[in-house]
């Protein structure tokens, strides 16, 4: 048994057991198939879904506020976290600011970002730029402290500049976290966007969602839940292959 099967069919098993019972719950349970509807009807709606020009307008929509938010997000926050983990005095000027952010509930800025950006694609980026903005910024910052003062105090006796310190010492210690953060982050941007698509906006998976939700159509709101985990899934993958080939050594030792 390959190892890859080995991983695979634990969840699988699980996933085709539920569905089972979900649809033997619905055919024999007597509960009402317009309320809770069964697997084989999310899965015809689904199939119907992705064969029509308006799903993948809204996929292409969601997909580009996601990456684009997301890219946005991880840059800027590895930029500041760096800079902060490197300064003293800016660290402890600004990490009560930052934590203060990052146990704000992110999603209440939606509506002002609607107001500022308007209903295109640049309220949602920026949405999706902030929610994953604070918890890779600290992943960023925890992580360089998790370098071993020893081999720092090492590197400088040897004349290492800071830079050179950073790029041979820091950034291979706390590359671990870094990624782990930026995998927490890629499925917040999704969900910053859908929010963001919530509150306001022309097109978008969020947007089909509410509409489907509004004509009592259950089975094409689970179909696109189930797209949109798709697409996470997709991104997670990307990146946690990423962090394989990044962190090769976690895996040797």
């Amino acid at each position: 048994m390959s190892s890859v099967w080995r991983a695979v069919w634990p969840p699988c098993a699980v996933v085709l057991v539920i569905l089972a019972l979900w649809e033997a719950v619905v055919a024999f349970g007597g509960v009402n198939a317009i309320i809770l509807p069964p697997p084989s009807a999310i899965a015809a709606s689904l199939a119907s879904m992705v064969t029509e020009p308006f799903f993948w307008e809204a996929a292409r929509a969601t997909m580009t506020e996601t990456l684009a938010g997301f890219l946005i997000g991880i840059v800027t926050a590895w930029v500041l976290g760096t800079l902060l983990g490197m300064s003293d005095l800016a660290r402890r000027a600004l990490y009560p600011i930052v934590v203060a952010f990052q146990i704000t509930p992110r999603i209440a800025f939606a509506p002002i970002f609607l107001t500022w950006f308007g209903f295109g694609l640049e309220s949602k980026i920026v949405m999706a730029a902030t929610i994953c903005f604070f918890p890779l910024l600290l992943n960023v910052l925890v992580g360089m402290e998790t370098v071993d003062r020893d081999a720092r105090t090492l590197m400088r006796s040897f004349g290492a500049g800071r830079w050179q310190e950073y790029r041979e010492l820091t950034l291979p210690a706390s590359l671990p976290l870094i990624l782990a953060g930026i995998k927490n982050a890629v499925t917040l941007a999704l969900i910053g966007a859908i929010v963001a698509e919530f509150v306001g906006a022309s097109v978008g998976m969020g947007v089909l969602s509410k509409t489907f939700s509004f004509q009592l159509d259950v089975a094409s709101s689970f179909a696109v839940i189930i797209a949109l985990m798709f697409f996470g899934l997709v991104l997670y993958g990307v990146v946690e292959l990423m962090d394989k080939k990044l962190v090769y050594w976690r895996d040797r030792s």
